[in-house]
């Protein structure tokens, strides 16, 4: 029973330790995505905000939305003409970093009176 037990917390052990490492590698850094959307900011705006009416709005959209649609954009999961092309290039960190940039811009909302 302790021998089975050592080895539960020793596989425990292990996968923190890789789930940290993996997390580390691909820590996200906001102001390296804003560097890299210069490249978006035609549509989408340097600030998130769709310069062009089929482009969304990516100010303050979850880090997890963005980073999942251009990976699918990367693989070809997803296609659209402009976005499969640019994001064909991008590696998981860039993803990563664009995404944190985005998600980093604060938004509000006024309803109507």
């Amino acid at each position: 029973m302790q021998r089975n037990m050592k080895s539960v917390l020793s596989g425990a052990v292990l996968l923190l330790t890789l789930l940290t490492l993996s997390s580390a590698a691909l820590a996200a850094d906001p102001a390296e995505g804003r560097k890299l959307a210069a490249q978006c900011k035609t549509c989408h705006g340097l600030d998130g905000i769709a310069k062009i009416p089929i482009a969304p709005n990516l100010a303050g959209e979850s880090q997890i939305y963005i980073q999942n649609q251009l990976k699918a954009f990367r693989s070809g999961k997803r296609e659209h003409e402009m976005m499969s092309v640019v994001a064909k290039n991008l590696t998981d960190q860039e993803i990563a970093d664009l995404a944190a940039w985005y998600q980093s811009i604060e938004i509000s909302a006024r309803m109507p009176e």
